[in-house]
C-alpha cells in the first residue's frame, strides 16, 4: 500500500460526529438491503466502506443523499434528523456534495460549461460563481481541457470534472461512489492525493466505497465492512485486516496490504 496519507487522524474526532446513520434498516420486496446499520462520520474524518456486491453500500449513499427512503432508522447531520428533506435542501442547506461512479457531467457540453451550469444553480453572486468556477479549473488542472465536451475526456479527466462539481455548492460532506473503478494505476493515485488533499486543505468530512481494497485503504482514516446490510468490522486499515470478521465476510486469509 502506498503511503498517501502521511497520518491517520483518529483520536480527536471521536467526540465530533458530522453525520449519523442510526438503525437504518430498507428491504426491496422480501430481499432486506439495510438490517438496522448504524455508522458515524466524524468531522474532518476520512471514512472507507468496503463489502461484496449487493451488501449496501451504495444503498446508504442514496439514503443520505435523499434517492432512496429507509423503512426505519434516522440520518442526522449535526444532531438534525434530514430524513425529511428533498434532494436539493440536502445539498444546500446540509452541505452534502455526492460523486457517483458513472455520469455525473453533462456529456454535451464543455468542461467550463459543466461547471458554469451547475454554478447557476448553486451561487447567487455573478462574479464568485466565476471566480470558483475558475478556481475549481485551476485546482483540478483543466485549464488545457476546460472548452473540451466532457463526452471526449479519458477517465481520469471526466472523474477530476465531476469531483470538481460535487465541490461548486462548497459541500461538507463528500461521498465518493467507487471513484477508482475502471482507472489506471496513475490515475488512481492521483484521485487518492486529491481525496487526502479535500480533507487537509478544505477539512472535508468524506465517505468513499470502491471494491479496490488496497486503493481506499491507502487514504482513509478508518474504514468499515458491510455483509448483509450489517456493520460486521470497523476500524483504521492495519487494525481491520486483522479482524477476524473482516476476514471472514470481505477480505479472506491471504489479503495484504503491503
Amino acid at each position: 500500500m502506498s503511503n498517501i496519507k502521511k497520518f491517520r487522524i483518529k483520536s480527536f474526532k471521536n467526540k465530533s460526529p458530522v453525520l449519523s446513520l442510526e438503525k437504518l434498516s430498507l428491504r426491496y420486496g422480501q430481499k432486506i438491503i439495510l438490517d438496522n446499520l448504524s455508522l458515524q462520520l466524524n468531522n474532518g474524518q476520512i471514512l472507507g466502506l468496503l463489502g461484496p456486491n449487493g451488501a449496501g453500500k451504495t444503498t446508504i449513499f442514496n439514503l443520505i443523499t435523499g434517492l432512496a427512503t429507509p423503512d426505519f432508522g434516522s440520518i442526522k447531520i449535526n444532531s438534525e434528523d434530514i430524513n425529511k428533506y428533498p434532494i436539493y435542501q440536502r445539498t444546500l442547506k446540509f452541505k452534502i456534495g455526492f460523486v457517483p461512479q458513472n455520469g455525473g457531467y453533462f456529456h454535451d457540453l464543455t468542461v467550463y460549461e459543466n461547471l458554469k451550469a451547475i454554478a447557476e444553480i448553486t451561487i447567487k453572486n455573478l462574479s464568485y460563481r466565476e471566480e470558483k468556477i475558475n478556481s475549481l479549473i485551476s485546482k483540478f488542472e483543466l485549464d488545457p481541457i476546460s472548452n473540451i465536451k466532457a463526452d471526449f475526456l479519458s477517465g481520469g479527466q471526466k472523474k477530476k470534472l465531476v469531483i470538481a462539481l460535487s465541490l461548486i455548492s462548497e459541500p461538507k460532506i463528500l461521498l465518493l461512489d467507487e471513484p477508482f473503478a475502471a482507472l489506471d494505476v496513475m490515475t488512481i493515485k492521483m484521485l487518492q492525493e486529491i481525496i487526502v488533499d479535500l480533507q487537509s486543505s478544505n477539512n472535508i468530512s468524506i465517505i468513499l466505497c470502491d471494491h479496490q481494497a488496497r486503493d481506499l485503504l491507502a487514504c482513509v482514516d478508518t474504514a468499515a465492512i458491510i455483509h448483509n446490510g450489517r456493520v460486521v468490522a470497523q476500524g483504521t486499515p492495519t487494525n481491520l485486516i486483522r479482524n477476524i470478521d473482516a476476514r471472514k465476510a470481505y477480505f479472506g486469509d491471504s489479503f495484504t496490504i503491503s
